[in-house]
């Protein structure tokens, strides 16, 4: 039988939305888990039925960014955060060109917002994208369930969407699994383009040329490389090889994205190829999973995933801990102690190069035979911390040696044809 809630937090009569006249009464919402907790509140955004994957967010700031991250593709966002809302939202704090959450829950959503760079407000944004939310419920009690059960499939219903407990819990039973879903090319772009140094602060030409694949890239990512310097072009998901060497890169990088990284035959196919021609590779989230499915290693399902701007990492280069901006119900299966032989024989040796301070997850992949390294979680930090951002730096680093060695190469093989033909000529 489901398990319901009552969530007395606020009085509804003072969370009316600013899309709402203000004499409108907030509609009923229901959020149902799929183990039949349900808790009950008032409509936030759209009404209507989102269905996905009740996870969590422990950011206390940046939730626009939040919800238009890809990776959140098919998933109920709880925003730990108690307020949410109070700086509205712009067009410059997207991370991509829409809200990608499947649903949104808030314990008190801001009446109005108050903020210079607002240009309207969360909830009108939300309902305009048919983003289907619900407010005044009690996301701490709901943090803690999902902390202790682990994440699962949920609902949110409001307005007419609304029924009984059992129709509303078999709807979310009848909902599809994260586990073997594939979304990055849901997700990804349709067609390339091209992030240019000049256009961010670059005086000069571009240092390096990569090409990024679009799995769920959050804006940010190829702005950080610009800035440095690297021209970028991103890729969408289906991208091939061919395509790739067609802009003739120093360097490759797969994003993060949603979904389960099982599903990504593909990308895995691609970065072998990649990796066969001794291209320099960085990846992040997603992109460190399929490097590790790449390498041979397995990935699982996380209990309940890291999702917030405030993971704690031990880069075991440096003994340095990061706080860090992640997003990830995923990881990959690695031994975590030394360099290993990677299962596929071929790329050498490996060695898990950042854990996780709060589980041990593995947080980083290096290489130690092949120009390849990543990260589970997201240098371009937007919004925030910037611990990570050295990791650009890194790379470029990766790029410039394998570039070095290439013109060494090159000169030694031009030296042996000069020498060669004087022999000949003797």
């Amino acid at each position: 039988m489901p398990i319901v809630e009552s969530n007395d937090v606020t009085d509804p009569n003072h969370m009316t939305s600013t899309a709402a006249t203000a004499s409108a009464a907030p509609e009923a919402a229901v959020l149902v888990l799929e183990d039949g907790r349900i808790f009950r509140g008032t409509s936030y955004g759209a009404t209507g039925t989102a269905l996905g994957e009740a996870v969590f967010a422990t950011g206390m700031t940046g939730y626009q960014e939040t919800i238009t991250d890809p990776s959140y593709a098919r998933q109920l966002v709880v925003q730990t955060a108690p307020h949410i809302g109070n700086t509205g939202v712009n067009k410059d704090d997207a991370e991509s060109r829409r809200i990608w959450v499947a649903g949104y829950i808030v314990r008190e959503a801001a009446r109005r917002p108050s903020n210079w760079r607002s240009e309207r407000s969360l909830d009108e944004e939300l309902a305009e994208q048919g983003v289907v939310g619900i407010q005044g419920v009690d996301t701490r009690a709901i943090t803690r369930h999902l902390r202790e059960h682990k994440t699962m499939r949920a609902g949110i219903f409001s307005g007419d969407a609304v029924g009984t407990d059992k129709e509303l819990l078999d709807a979310v039973l009848a909902s599809a699994p994260m586990e073997g879903s594939r979304l990055a090319e849901e997700v990804s772009v349709d067609e390339a383009y091209i992030v240019e140094p000049k256009d961010w602060g670059w005086d000069g030409e571009p240092r390096f040329t990569i090409a990024a694949i679009d799995l769920g890239i959050k804006r940010m990512t190829p702005i950080r490389f610009a800035e440095r310097g690297v021209r970028v072009h991103v890729l969408p998901a289906t991208a091939t090889l061919a395509d790739v060497q067609a802009v003739n890169p120093d360097g490759f990088f797969m994003s993060n994205g949603p979904g389960d990284p099982a599903t990504a035959d593909n990308q895995v196919k691609l970065l072998r190829s990649v990796l066969d021609e001794k291209i320099p590779y960085f990846g992040i989230c997603f992109g460190n999973q399929i490097l590790g499915r790449a390498l041979g290693f397995g990935t699982y399902k996380l209990r309940y995933g890291h999702r917030g701007i405030n993971q704690p990492v031990m880069d075991r280069r440096t003994g340095k801990v990061e706080i860090t901006s992640q997003n990830h119900g995923f990881a990959v299966d690695a031994p975590l102690d030394g360099a290993t032989q990677a299962p596929e024989e071929r790329f050498g040796r490996v060695e898990v190069s950042h854990v996780s301070l709060n589980d041990d997850v593995v947080e980083g992949l290096s290489c130690l035979d092949i120009p390849a390294f990543s990260v589970q979680y997201h240098p371009e930090a937007a919004s925030g911390p910037h611990d990570a951002a050295y990791l650009f730096d890194r790379f470029i680093e990766l790029m410039a040696d394998a570039s070095a060695q290439s013109e060494t190469k090159t000169a030694a093989a031009a030296t042996t044809s000069t020498e060669s033909k004087t022999e000949d000529k003797k």
